[in-house]
């Protein structure tokens, strides 16, 4: 298993959809979390895209001299940017950060944010515009010089003169869950990614997405977005989840949920019929919570219950073919600290100092991997 982190540059706060608790996502505040990340052994950290963040490459590079180890999952934006000046971004990131660069694969779901970049796509067009990027922007990072004409990009003798560290290129990342996603997916990246859906219907785009894969001759692995709310008993850990939602009312969760009804992603339409706008119901299957996504857009449940408990669920979803889990918490400075004390003994990490013992001392005593 590897756990990655998330870098919060839209804000972050002891509380949803409420200022009170919000801390400021300056500098100084994203560089203590990825001095965290970094210290305490996680993989990586997500930085996240959209018109309401800073800049994923520009926020990452500044943190690139205050971390040794972790790595940096950045998005790249078809139809936002072209192949070719991505692939110059990746090359020059990669090799400055010493080889710290996954690539997360956005194609938006969001029309009116998209059409206030410029692009107004819409949703299967913007997957298809998507894999002619994918198959111009993985040609040129291996090498080749390319020359491809197609419905939405054209190029000719588009090619990279200094390449990244990483070959062919950074592994690509990419969540999508309609059939469109998929097929991307399928023929294209190396993660594909879903949010923290119950556990058989993670298994079924687990299955529909190798099979895919397999009938274009690949294999791929997968990971998961999902929140952590992880106390020292159930009974903490649910009042805490509670206690995301204090400041929450009814009209701002109407608010929310008639700004994600205009969107046209699969994905955010799954989050959102989880809970139905509803805040009586939110525990969905055993420990997974959906009332993050009253308010939030994107990833929208959480695991909630104390270490063996959460452990025991993200071992559940690994045994359905999750390796790569992308985890959160409010507010994620100390979420990160409280994660690696609890959950980090009790899971086996791949990214842990290895040792011919079957431990490690690590921060908070002694790691027992695999434990």
């Amino acid at each position: 298993m590897k756990l990655l982190w998330f870098i919060p540059t839209f804000g972050d706060g002891r509380y949803l959809g409420s200022a009170q608790g919000a801390r400021d996502t300056n500098y100084a505040y994203l560089r203590q979390i990825a001095e965290a990340v970094d210290s305490l052994g996680f993989y990586g950290a997500l930085l996240p895209t959209g018109r309401t963040c800073d800049d994923s490459w520009i926020t990452a590079s500044t943190l690139i001299p205050s971390t040794q180890k972790m790595r940096f999952l950045i998005a790249v934006r078809p139809g936002l940017m072209t192949p070719t000046i991505a692939a110059r971004m990746v090359a020059t990131f990669d090799q400055y950060s010493g080889g710290r660069l996954l690539l997360n694969v956005v194609t938006g779901g969001d029309p009116v944010e998209l059409a206030g970049d410029g692009l107004h796509l819409k949703h299967d067009e913007r997957y298809a515009l998507t894999g002619e990027f994918l198959h111009i922007f993985r040609r040129i990072l291996s090498g080749e010089s390319v020359d491809f004409n197609g419905t939405y990009l054209q190029v000719q003798g588009a090619k990279l003169f200094r390449p990244g560290l990483q070959k062919p290129y950074p592994e690509l990342w990419f969540g999508g869950a309609s059939p469109a996603g998929h097929r991307i997916a399928a023929e294209h990246v190396d993660v594909s990614l879903t949010w923290g859906e119950p556990p058989e219907a993670v298994a079924a785009k687990i299955e529909e997405v190798r099979k895919l894969a397999a009938a274009v001759g690949r294999t791929l692995r997968f990971g998961l977005r999902v929140h952590i709310i992880v106390r020292e008993t159930d009974k903490e850990a649910w009042q805490a989840a509670d206690e995301l939602l204090r400041y929450v009312s009814d009209d701002s969760i109407a608010a929310a949920q008639k700004t994600f009804a205009r969107f046209d992603s699969e994905g955010q339409k799954r989050m959102s019929q989880l809970h139905g706008g509803n805040r009586d119901r939110l525990e969905i299957s055993p420990n997974l919570w959906a009332g993050v996504g009253l308010v939030r857009g994107g990833a929208g449940t959480a695991l909630v219950g104390n270490p063996e408990t959460v452990a025991t669920r993200l071992k559940e979803y690994a045994e359905l073919g999750i390796e790569c889990f992308i985890l959160s918490g409010y507010p994620n400075l100390e979420e990160a600290y409280r994660v690696a004390e609890l959950l980090f003994p009790l899971l086996p990490l791949d990214h842990l100092p290895k040792q011919t013992t079957a431990a490690y001392s690590g921060p908070f005593g002694d790691y027992r991997i695999g434990h």
